[in-house]
């Protein structure tokens, strides 16, 4: 299998501080994996090490082929077109239409075909059901719908990975079901998925491979049963 991420014998800092010891991780092309643990417990200095936005200072670290300990700044902004990022805030221009939203990220990731950007931008919005709802502003979107735009949005560059932070943290059940089941679908047509969350229902109604953070380490969980959720809530 194609590897997309492959972390060995990492150290995750946040600055001078030690996070994560002795981290290793591999994830394969079209694979859906959990993240789980504590506030606090590295699961995000995890992922902004993937994307470089924090430095592999020891260890080894290979993300879409770009060696995170030799990575230059000015390849950066290439790793991070491979990489689609969903949070849990949204972060969405809210001055600007759901269109001019996914326009403004083409535009400044170097599009410049009109025809071929308003083309893109009706794919990924079909990809998460809003293909009618392109010229509506932020607030007249549900909480879901935002989602939606943001997992659009991640889509744009056609990355390999999708890391997503937490993503259903601010929807209802209902809502967090159908966001999960477009992240699935994602998996299945051949992108990586590595999503962090405290939803133990998710996780049950939608098995997957499973890692922890706890107590500085991770380490993967063999059975759902076997995870103390209530433990990661604290």
């Amino acid at each position: 299998m194609e590897k997309v991420i492959e972390i060995k014998n990492a150290n995750i800092f946040q600055e001078d501080n030690l996070i994560l010891s002795d981290v290793s991780l591999s994830i394969n092309k079209g694979e859906f994996v959990y993240i789980i643990g504590r506030v606090g417990s590295g699961k995000t200095s995890l992922i902004k090490t993937i994307t470089a936005e924090l430095p592999m200072k020891e260890g080894e670290g290979t993300i879409c082929d770009f060696n995170l300990k030799t990575l230059k700044r000015k390849q950066v902004p290439h790793l991070r077109r491979r990489i689609g990022v969903v949070f849990q805030d949204f972060q969405l221009l809210t001055d600007r239409s759901v269109y001019d939203n996914l326009l403004f990220v083409l535009k400044s990731t170097g599009w410049k075909d009109k025809a071929k950007i308003k083309q893109r931008i009706a794919d990924v919005l079909e990809m998460v059901a809003l293909k009618f709802k392109d010229y509506k502003m932020p607030h007249q979107l549900s909480g879901g719908e935002q989602q939606r735009v943001v997992i659009a949005r991640a889509l744009l560059n056609n990355p390999d990975i999708i890391l997503a932070d937490e993503p259903t943290g601010n929807l209802d059940s209902e809502t967090s079901e159908g966001i999960m089941q477009i992240m699935q679908e994602i998996a299945a047509n051949g992108k990586s998925v590595l999503m962090a969350t405290h939803n133990h229902h998710l996780i049950k109604k939608f098995p997957g491979r499973t890692l922890k953070c706890e107590k500085g380490k991770l380490t993967e969980t063999e059975q759902v049963s076997e995870i103390d959720f209530d433990s990661l809530m604290e």
